[in-house]
């Protein structure tokens, strides 16, 4: 998932997507993302496809565990600016959750103190 959204390599990506996928997006109205839920593998794929052409540029990925699930953390200029998390069913990628909403992105930049 990650080779195919850093290199562009989008048809090992396509082979993952279940074909009732649903990807949605959360930018709280402060940041632009998509603004309704899209459906189906081939409209996800080519959401993806111009996403990657467009908003990717500059952006940084890193694998994360996120929600008790995985997930890829976008970073521009050192700071979080997305979080890509999926959901998976079957070996194929149900859901897609990308948040860009930067008052729920904070949490991914503090620090927390762990207690005993």
């Amino acid at each position: 998932f990650q080779y195919a959204v850093e290199t562009g390599e989008l048809q090992g990506l396509f082979n993952l997507l279940a074909p009732d996928v649903v990807a949605l997006s959360d930018g709280g109205g402060l940041v632009p993302s998509v603004p309704q839920p899209v459906a189906g593998a081939d409209r996800v794929g080519r959401l993806l496809t111009g996403g990657l052409k467009t908003f990717a540029k500059g952006l940084t990925l890193e694998p994360a565990w996120v929600n008790g699930g995985p997930a890829l953390l976008g970073r521009r200029h050192g700071q979080v600016d997305l979080v890509l998390a999926v959901r998976m069913e079957g070996g194929l990628v149900s859901e897609m959750y990308a948040v860009r909403n930067p008052e729920k992105l904070t949490w991914l930049t503090q620090e927390t103190a762990v207690g005993r």
